[in-house]
């Protein structure tokens, strides 16, 4: 039992309980009829999470992939919850050693859920210590150092691992092969995400016109995350400058104002397009070399920025680099260099 200091009411909950109890937290989906998109996933989830049930027996290890932003992690609670069992939570990058998966495994119930977040960070030695955790239900320790070490087994409970992923083909194929539910999540469409506006908008209390919640979703880069976090700064500029709702005319002056174009593109996109437009001619340029020119992490070009410039067909990846399209010049306003000629 928690007794917060001051408080005059003791507390029972965990601090993720708490947490899921304020009003931004609960944004978030709560079960599988509250997700939206994605109905083919949530479909084979669903048959997945009834078999199981109705066996008895834990769900099979399940890995999530695609962009940021998207619901991999809710989907894991939300499975969690489905399925009524607990769920522990942990990223790749901070499974340093053995030790750190061993305390993890060990304490897990039978069936619950362990959540990996980036599991294709995990670093390979640690990933070789879930190998017979998923298959055989073990865990390998080696106890002593030098000639006298042995190796003791300990039995697991089973469990159910569920990994996310942005970068899926980091994987190595001896891992992915151990997960028997695979799933890759897309971008969402613009009816999808006006729907999750509208949601989002009754969770924060927010008056919301359709042709408002259209609006953000068509500048939300397909992406659920960013759709929520447009929203709430749309919100903030209608209760400042307008009658604290949201329609059509109110949410574009506050994108405008966020400079958060009509295809979605936010300033670091145009700067991304401006320096392959501009600074090298429509390209090709290397990751690196982009990197530097717009003073951005390669990693969060490739798993953020990228992956929309892709799909809107804005920029291509070949073999010598990055390459920008001429639908990329037009909405620059800029005209394409001749053949062999500099912009720079």
């Amino acid at each position: 039992m928690i007794r917060t200091p001051g408080a005059d009411v003791e507390r029972i909950q965990t601090p993720r309980a708490r947490v899921d109890d304020e009003p931004e937290a609960r944004l978030r989906p709560q079960a599988l009829d509250e997700f939206v998109g994605q109905d083919a996933l949530k479909a084979q989830l669903e048959m997945a999470i009834r078999a199981a049930s109705g066996r008895g027996e834990p769900l099979d290890h399940v890995l999530l992939a695609g962009p940021p932003g998207l619901g991999k992690t809710s989907l894991a609670r939300i499975i969690a919850r489905e399925l009524d069992v607990r769920i522990t939570e942990t990223a790749g990058p901070a499974l340093e050693d053995k030790k750190d998966i061993a305390s993890f495994l060990t304490s897990l119930e039978p069936g619950q859920i362990f959540f990996v977040d980036e599991i294709h960070r995990l670093p390979r030695a640690v990933e070789e210590t879930f190998y017979p955790a998923m298959e055989d239900g073990q865990l390998p320790v080696t106890l002593g150092v030098g000639p006298g070490a042995k190796v003791v087994t300990l039995d697991l409970p089973a469990f159910t691992l569920i990994g996310a992923t942005t970068r899926a083909g980091l994987l190595t194929a001896p891992l992915r092969d151990r997960f028997g539910i695979q799933h890759r999540l897309d971008l969402y469409n613009a009816d999808e995400l006006a729907a999750i506006v509208v949601r989002s908008a009754g969770v924060l209390k927010v008056p919301v016109h359709m042709d408002g919640a259209r609006a953000i979703a068509e500048r939300s880069r397909g992406t659920p995350r960013v759709a929520n976090r447009l929203l709430k700064r749309v919100r903030d500029y209608a209760q400042v400058e307008g009658d604290g709702s949201v329609d059509a005319a109110t949410a574009y002056a506050a994108l405008d104002m966020l400079e958060v174009d009509h295809e979605g593109l936010d300033r670091l996109d145009r700067e991304i397009l401006h320096a392959i437009c501009v600074r090298f001619s429509g390209g090709p340029v290397g990751l690196s070399t982009l990197a530097v020119a717009v003073h951005e992490e390669q990693d969060t070009i490739e798993d953020v920025y990228e992956p929309y410039l892709l799909q809107r067909g804005f920029i291509q990846r070949t073999p010598r680099g990055r390459v920008a399209t001429p639908h990329a010049f037009a909405h620059l306003g800029i005209e394409p260099p001749a053949s062999g000629q500099s912009l720079f």
